[in-house]
């Protein structure tokens, strides 16, 4: 069955890791830099965890698995190398409804973690549905040359023109048209051999041209 695809809002929010090895550091890592309020709970805790976490919102505790550590956790993820735990804190993540994810084992998974691309605000994110992860990984190396830091720096440019187009155009067909004008191939180039300061004043020439037509 298709997978839902979705930008969660982590900031804040209570995240479970269970492991202490290197892939609960890498997992940790990214949660962390996605504003997570982590909590990771191992009775071995390698030094790459400490190091990912050090001076950051996030509580080890070194103890073993208990389902008193998943309350009020919006998801979870199960990254130990023992099956049948693992297979433990799935089921307890289903009584009480915390979404779970065990690293590697797509039948024992409420979400998918995709490959991503990150390029500033710019984020590609790629799934195969839990079928084969080294597949994104493959797709994720061939995205990242495509999209540059460039394409993030023009995402920044077309957040702060969309801005002034909403608050002063009303007519929401015109808006769509000159935002259209503004994040195509065209306009990327040309923001990209021309800078920043160049691209507005050109921005501002097509703002005018359709203003002027209303």
């Amino acid at each position: 069955m298709a997978k839902y695809p979705i930008y969660l809002e982590l900031q804040d929010r209570r995240v479970v890791v269970i492991g202490g090895g290197a892939v609960a550091a890498r997992k940790a890592r990214v949660l962390l830099d996605c504003g997570a309020r982590l909590v990771l709970v191992a009775d071995k805790i390698d030094d790459a965890v400490v190091r990912a976490t050090t001076g950051r919102n996030a509580e080890l505790i070194r103890s073993k698995y208990s389902k008193n550590y998943l309350a009020e956790a919006v998801l979870a993820i199960a990254a130990t190398n023992n099956h049948k735990l693992n297979e433990r804190i799935y089921r307890d993540c289903q009584e009480l409804e915390v979404l779970c994810n065990v690293v590697d084992v797509p039948d024992l998974c409420d979400f998918y973690v995709p490959a991503t691309v990150r390029r500033g605000p710019l984020q590609i994110a790629i799934g195969t549905e839990g079928y084969c992860p080294a597949y994104s990984g493959h797709l994720r190396k061939k995205l990242e040359h495509m999209f540059t830091e460039d394409h993030g720096r023009f995402l920044l440019e077309l957040e702060c023109i969309r801005k002034r187009i909403i608050n002063e155009i009303d007519d929401a067909t015109v808006r769509k048209v000159i935002l259209g004008e503004l994040v195509d191939d065209e306009s990327f180039e040309f923001f990209k051999r021309n800078g920043s300061d160049a691209w507005h004043a050109r921005a501002e020439e097509i703002i005018s041209r359709h203003k002027a037509q209303v």
